[in-house]
């Protein structure tokens, strides 16, 4: 079995609590009758929690997409070839793609990143180089990477994140493009939640009724190919270099008391290999909607976790963690803007 050399880049604290009572008080003693602002209170508080302040700020979010291929897309599990992958890229860097067009809208910073795209992108500007390999190999027939590439995978995802933070970023929301990835979430989703193969297979980007079937089987046959259960392990046999990317970038996030806005299906299954490899990850995810993915929902049940929006998505990109943007603006603006309720009383007199 493979096993992950963590590195301080992984060295996730547990959660502080220190301030949850302090914090409580202030939300309950604003002008407003207690609880009145629902999960929008509940939001604020764990903001406050993972930035260790009693008024937290969230100016400058960013968005990283990574981008990787699938082997598995040889197999057909995909209604759309790898090539794709590379036009919107290319996209995304243009600034036309929806993930640009809604960061513009609530002001989030985009980050493009090859994590292994089966092209060669040398010549793109403004893309961050940080290709492991040209795409993983074919899960159904072999592991999808070596435990060396899968390592580097996130080591090089904890960097971006750490560079983004270091330029100022105080909140990171996750996106990924990357054509096939929906079936490598969905094997890493059946053996992390763990959930049935047949629970965690959806559309993707879409399928005729013979492609889901064809992708059922292929997916069928990467799952009898290997029994493996430990995180790292598979994430080596089943994952893809953008889910591996995104997985680091949100334990450095975390380690750096940075919070989380994890998107849809392929985000939350990197979230969800995240926190299996370490478990205090979990408390600095903030968890932006429920996507209309088959599967989604018992991934996010896996992990305990409440979606911000439900608004029948299923695009990635890290556009539905992009429309929670401003919820999470606002939690932090209840507890630094809003007046106290004892100071509305005396002017009442």
């Amino acid at each position: 079995m493979a096993a992950l050399i963590l590195t301080d880049l992984f060295a996730v604290p547990a959660l502080d609590r220190a301030p949850q009572s302090a914090l409580q008080q202030m939300l309950d003693g604003k002008a407003k009758p207690p609880g009145a602002l629902g999960r929008i209170e509940e939001l604020a508080l764990t903001l406050g929690l993972i930035q260790q302040r009693l008024k937290p700020v969230v100016e400058r979010p960013v968005l990283l997409v990574f981008a990787g291929d699938h082997g598995l897309t040889r197999s057909g599990v995909a209604a759309f070839p790898s090539g794709v992958t590379v036009a919107m890229v290319d996209a995304l860097l243009a600034g036309r793609a929806s993930a640009n067009a809604f960061a513009r809208v609530v002001g989030a910073k985009v980050q493009v990143i090859d994590a292994g795209v089966a092209a060669d992108l040398s010549d793109r500007a403004g893309l961050i180089h940080a290709k492991v390999a040209w795409g993983t190999q074919d899960a159904s027939v072999e592991p999808a990477m070596t435990s060396a590439q899968a390592q580097a995978a996130l080591l090089a995802g904890a960097r971006v994140a750490q560079a983004a933070i270091a330029d100022g970023a105080d909140l990171i929301a996750l996106g990924e493009m990357g054509i096939g990835n929906s079936a490598s979430a969905a094997l890493l989703m059946h053996r992390l939640a763990p959930a049935p193969l047949d629970d965690c297979v959806g559309q993707g980007a879409g399928h005729s009724p013979e492609g889901m079937a064809r992708k059922r089987a292929v997916l069928a046959r990467a799952g009898a190919r290997s029994d493996v259960t430990a995180p790292f392990d598979v994430l080596t046999q089943f994952g893809g270099y953008e889910i591996a990317m995104m997985a680091g970038a949100l334990l450095a996030a975390a380690r750096a008391g940075v919070p989380v806005l994890v998107d849809g299906f392929i985000g939350t299954a990197a979230a969800l290999l995240a926190v299996r490899l370490v478990p205090a990850a979990r408390d600095y995810c903030l968890f932006a909607h429920a996507s209309a993915e088959a599967g989604h929902r018992l991934m996010l049940d896996a992990m305990n976790a409440r979606p911000l929006l439900e608004l029948d998505m299923r695009l990635g990109e890290g556009t539905g963690a992009l429309l929670a943007v401003p919820l999470v603006k606002a939690a932090c603006a209840l507890l630094s803007e809003v007046a106290e309720l004892a100071d509305v009383l005396e002017a009442a007199g």
